[in-house]
Parts: structure tokens; sequence; C-alpha cells
């Protein structure tokens, strides 16, 4: 069976969850159940605390693993980064108090960075050469500076709500961007049948949750013109309406734009007053080949 980690708490947890459950994996059925396994698609999930996802599959116990890409680095393990799967998007900052003098990175020098990411911040340092303490936290760090145990802090950023409120304002370049990862064992060829199963699911739900199907009518003299804004991954579905005058398009467009190209196609002559239906994946199964 292929061993796959997935984290037990945390920002990632749900959507890995999720993602995994739409890709066909089942799942567990209560909070304190650890391991789950799956003969139908012959592998075993293993929920684990996200910071030991990356030092499990680095060392080769756990052949697959969903994690953040910070994490990853921050491990300094021989764990492989596969693909990307599009969701926990992050940044990694540093922080000050908001009247403190330090506002660049030179004037870290010398101070106390308290982090989580101790390897992560202590190279990133060293790269740009700036001599400092990194002060190791599990978490809370936003805290150490009141408490007097570092000058600033360096920790992963969504929204900069939880710093503002504790009076920490972002400087300097970001660290780091991260978002959630497969990551793979060295011990894993990355042609590996059962991964590339894994994979090719995963890609399968990242594809339809950010396209949806277009269905609209146009006339017929119209079709090329719909189809250059239109183009579909290969092609459009173009099937004859009752008036032979108009034909109906079905395509799979990018959710993103769907706005702008609803626009494109009134241009062109697509009536959308009249008839238009924009659908997502619930109900359809998209093979992406």
């Amino acid at each position: 069976m292929l061993r796959i980690a997935v984290p037990n708490k945390g920002m990632l947890s749900e959507p890995a969850w999720n993602m995994l459950a739409e890709a066909g994996y089942r799942l567990r059925s209560n909070p304190r159940q650890l391991v789950v396994e799956d003969p139908d698609n012959d592998v075993e999930l293993f929920y684990l605390r996200p910071l030991d996802i990356a030092v499990y599959v680095g060392r080769g116990t756990i052949d697959v693993g969903i994690t953040g890409h910070d994490l990853l680095v921050n491990s300094g393990t021989d764990a492989e980064e596969h693909m990307q799967l599009g969701f926990g998007a992050s940044t990694f900052r540093f922080a000050a108090p908001n009247d403190s003098p330090i506002t660049k990175l030179e004037d870290i020098e010398g101070k106390r960075v308290a982090t989580t990411f101790d390897k992560l911040v202590h190279d990133y340092l060293v790269e740009h050469g700036i001599n400092a303490e990194t002060v190791h936290l599990d978490g809370a760090v936003e805290s150490s500076v009141q408490l007097g145990v570092a000058d600033l802090i360096a920790d992963v950023v969504s929204t900069g709500t939880t710093l503002r409120n504790a009076g920490l304002r972002i400087f300097a370049e970001p660290l780091m961007h991260s978002e959630a990862v497969l990551i793979r064992s060295p011990r894993l060829e990355a042609d590996d049948e059962r991964l590339t199963i894994l994979s090719r699911r995963l890609q399968g739900v990242l594809t339809a949750q950010r396209n949806v199907l277009m269905d609209y009518d146009i006339p017929v003299e119209k079709v090329s013109a719909a189809v250059d804004i239109t183009p579909g991954f290969e092609s459009p579905t173009i099937s004859p309406l009752h008036d032979k005058q108009w034909a109906a398009v079905r395509v799979v467009v990018p959710k993103a734009k769907v706005n702008q190209l609803m626009d494109q196609l009134y241009e062109v002559g697509c009536p959308w007053h009249n008839s238009h239906r924009v659908a997502g994946f619930e109900n359809v199964v998209l093979l992406v080949i």
C-alpha cells in the first residue's frame, strides 16, 4: 500500500482532507483515528502533525505527504517536492513592534528573532550576511516580543490580522512564498505507478476546482469567432439546434475568467439574456489525460 501522510490539524488539514475525498480516497470516520486503511485504493492514510510530515517522508517511513512548502524547507530532510496543490497560500515575513526602530533587513543585525521555523530563518539570514539569534518557539510567536523573549518575529502571514492585533508591523521583503505541496520520499521513484495514480487524481481535482462548464447558443456563422474566444482544453463540443441557423456550444473555461468571456461572447453575437448556463464540476467527472 502507498503510505500517505496528511496533516491532522492546522490551516492545511481541512483542504487536504477535502481534496483527498474528492479524489476518491477514504478518510477517517472520527478524529481519534490516526491510521486509515483504504484497500480499494491500495493506500494507507496517516494523520500526523504538520511539522512532522516532512521528517517521516524524508526518512522513508511514509511514501508521500501533504504539507506546506515552508515546512518542507524548514525540515531540512531529503523529502522532495512533487507537485503544488493550489491551497494554503501564505507568505513568510518578518514583523517588529510598531514603535521599534527595526524597519529593514539590515536592522536585524544582532537582534533576537522568534520563530517556529528556526532553520529557514537562520539560513535566510546567513545567506544575506545577517548575524542574529533565532529563538525557537512552537507557537504564538507574536507574543514573544511583548514577553521580552525576542526583538522581532518571523512567521507565516496569511492576512496579517493576528500580527496587527499584537501590535506588530511587517517589514522587509518576504522570506518565502508558500502553499500546500505533495512531497515524496527519496526512496519512492517519481514514476512509481502508485504515485502516478495519486498525482493524476489530485490534478483532476485541481482542474475541476479551477474550471467551469459553460453552455451557450450562438448563430452558426459566429461559431468560429466564438470558438476562438473559448477554445477549451482541446476542443469545444458543438451541436446543431432545431433551428439550423443556431448551434449549441459546450466548453470548459477557467472559472476566474467566466465574466470576461461572457462579455466577449456577447460582442460576437451570443445572446446571454436568452440562453446561457455556467456550472461547476460537482456532478461532472473530468478526465485529465
